[in-house]
């Protein structure tokens, strides 16, 4: 049973939803070639291609609309504080839960772009670790041409202060069957940094170990989801080098610096749009960390 204090947290966020709901929020930017090749740099590949007019690659976007929250502005856990357009709900920790990607359009090197993004949903639950709350954000990202290039959709999970003794871990789901194409990386703690150095982003689970334990609660720092994302959208770019339409990717679990994780992903069959399949991170121990749903647009 609910003791009245998470009874009233609840209900307050309840109320408070319709208020952060539809909000908006518009940023500005160019596609930089300095970003792309620092990210190039950073995944082992050749920088020299990305030049002006040269394509970004899928899901590089990320280094598009950096959070320039002033250093002044930046909480205890690395995050800009909340309350300006991401909504303060009273739960101090949040990270990513899942993120759909929609690829609608090339972005050039050089390209003025223009994101426009919307709070469509606040959502509190209460889980297995307490009271949480799960906010959806959805970015359009325009190209100079007004066109809609990319559209994210990011749910945001908020979570209570981690509790002392004995937590109940992650689910433990082994991946099934055979995958056409594996890949093994082991994120060191340089990958990390460089890849939210690139990405603008403070949050401390990724680079200050002892928060990360004695703070958060895990026994490592956290490899960033958006990193997973890229290093598996490049394993697949390079094995199946048809268009990828959709990308829709859930975290299940943490994957920690200096352990071994295991990039997998298969085609599995056809829909509307085009080619369908799955990709997966396995963490060392073998348990599922992230899956992801692909459609590849088919050939006109």
């Amino acid at each position: 049973m609910l003791g009245d204090t998470k009874v009233n947290a609840f209900d307050r966020i309840s109320a408070d939803a319709s208020t952060w709901i539809g909000r908006e929020e518009i940023a500005t930017d160019e596609v930089s070639g300095t970003e792309a090749r620092r990210l190039a740099a950073t995944l082992n590949l050749d920088p020299a291609p990305f030049v002006p007019g040269a394509t970004l690659p899928i899901g590089w976007h990320v280094t598009l609309f950096p959070p320039l929250a002033p250093s002044a502005q930046i909480g205890p856990d690395g995050h800009p504080k909340k309350g300006d357009f991401l909504p303060d709900l009273g739960l101090p920790r949040r990270m990513f839960a899942s993120r759909k990607l929609i690829f609608r359009g090339d972005l050039k090197i050089g390209e003025p772009v223009r994101r426009v993004s919307r709070i469509a949903e606040v959502t509190p639950k209460m889980g297995r670790t307490g009271l949480l709350a799960f906010v959806t954000v959805v970015h359009d990202i325009h190209g100079e041409d007004g066109r809609i290039a990319v559209t994210e959709e990011q749910k945001i999970v908020y979570r209570e202060e981690a509790a002392s003794g004995a937590k109940k871990g992650p689910a433990e789901d082994r991946p099934e069957g055979d995958f056409e194409w594996q890949r093994e990386v082991t994120p060191s703690p340089a990958l990390l940094f460089r890849y939210s150095a690139i990405t603008f982003n403070a949050h401390r689970i990724h680079y200050d170990g002892d928060y990360t334990r004695e703070e958060e609660g895990y026994p490592e720092r956290v490899v960033n989801g958006g990193l997973t994302a890229i290093l598996g959208l490049t394993m697949i770019a390079e094995k199946h080098p048809a268009p990828l339409a959709e990308f829709a990717v859930r975290n299940r679990r943490p994957l920690f610096v200096n352990r071994k994780v295991t990039l997998m992903a298969r085609r599995t069959g056809e829909n509307e749009t085009g080619e369908t399949g799955e990709f997966c991170a396995v963490d060392a121990d073998g348990f599922i960390a992230a899956t992801a749903d692909l459609v590849w647009t088919r050939p006109s």
